[in-house]
């Protein structure tokens, strides 16, 4: 099938319609964060939108409601495929065709099952036109985590680090505040805003009794999910995590073991406790991960510890390091910021493909994405 062939026009507003769905990053959760833009047959923006918090209402019904009357013979710039399937609300594509619209351009088909290609073939049964792979990369990039949990069953795992430039995250003696400059800080809270949650171990917890949210300005409201991987049971019910989990939701995994004590340990409070396998001393990362997908989140931030992000790398779990570093070094009696990966060979070795270099203040944030070839 020869592929459409899409105008500058299209290209423009295909663009706006994804820089719209990075909006709803880290608060649509298990919905995709869709963008959408209606446009008329002159050119004219009449109606935008993208998933509101909770996931509702959809990117397209926003729009439509924006645009009214204007939507009729409209254009509609969508970055992945509308809704077919009823469930808290009608479909999108029914709304799209009551509406009006004389054509669709979608960036991605939605690999749901209740969608799939239903949500396409509902429009061009009604006789609207329908060009579909528009900039897919990027609106692939964009949904990766709904992607990921709906294709493997579990979220997409960002894992982020901070050292010196010799991959130093503390002195020997535990010194790590503050290693990168404010201006890395910013960057790394708003990490904390487009993902729906965090996770860290038990020894950070113990260690630093952290409260995990997003302090950007404007954002606080956009804390993620926080959670804690506690195989021993113990975190304690003062930690400022428990503390303030009536207000910011917090997690904590387990071993099956330990999950009808901690369950009664944290009874009084607002803490949720999720029980998961174990391969050997540790929780099997897979069947963690596994069950945060069943709970619906797409894109978990990881702040850890140097065994933690190893385990994960081990696990091939990380899909994404976003390593912010400092204009310093500190030699080798510092921390490293991964711990031993028991790698014997070159060709052991987690590889990963560098997608962006940035100047962040005083340091660099690189962005590499795992290595799939």
């Amino acid at each position: 099938m020869t592929p459409p062939a899409f105008s500058e026009d299209d290209r423009h507003f295909m663009r706006v319609a994804l820089s719209l769905s990075k909006r709803g990053l880290g608060n649509v959760w298990p919905n995709p964060s869709v963008g959408c833009v209606l446009v008329s047959p002159n050119g004219e923006i009449v109606g935008r939108g993208h998933t509101q918090s909770g996931g509702r209402p959809h990117a397209e019904r926003v729009a439509l409601d924006m645009a009214g009357a204007k939507a009729r013979g409209a254009t509609a710039y969508v970055t992945l495929e509308p809704c077919s399937h009823f469930g808290k609300s009608p479909p999108c594509a029914t709304g799209l065709i009551e509406a009006g619209v004389a054509r669709v351009v979608s960036a991605l088909t939605d690999p749901d099952d209740r969608v799939s290609g239903r949500g396409h073939k509902m429009l061009e049964d009604a006789s609207i036109k329908v060009d579909v792979g528009l900039f897919a990369e990027q609106a692939r990039r964009i949904n990766e985590g709904f992607l990921s949990r709906v294709e493997k069953g579990r979220p997409f795992v960002t894992l982020k680090l901070a050292s010196t430039m010799d991959a130093r995250s503390a002195t020997n003696s535990g010194e790590s505040q503050w290693i990168t400059g404010p201006s890395a800080r910013e960057e790394g809270h708003l990490l904390r805003a487009t993902h729906d949650a965090i996770l860290v171990g038990a020894k950070t917890v113990l260690a630093d009794d952290p409260m995990l949210t997003c302090r950007l300005s404007g954002r606080e409201h956009q804390s993620p999910v926080r959670i804690v991987l506690d195989r021993l049971g113990e975190m304690s019910t003062g930690a400022k995590l428990v503390q303030s989990a009536s207000e910011i939701s917090t997690w904590v995994v387990t071993s099956d073991a330990k999950f009808d004590e901690l369950s009664e340990k944290f009874e009084k409070t607002s803490v949720k406790v999720i029980a998961a396998r174990c391969d050997g001393d540790h929780l099997d990362l897979h069947d963690v991960m596994q069950k945060l997908g069943d709970a619906g989140l797409t894109r978990v931030l990881i702040e850890s510890g140097g065994a933690l992000a190893s385990g994960l790398l081990k696990a091939g779990l990380v899909g994404r390091i976003v390593h912010f570093s400092a204009p310093s070094v500190m030699g080798g009696d510092g921390k490293a910021m991964i711990a031993d990966l028991g790698i014997e060979t070159l060709s052991d070795m987690p590889k990963f493909t560098r997608y962006s270099v940035r100047s962040v203040g005083k340091d660099i944030v690189l962005t590499y994405d795992y290595k799939t070839e």
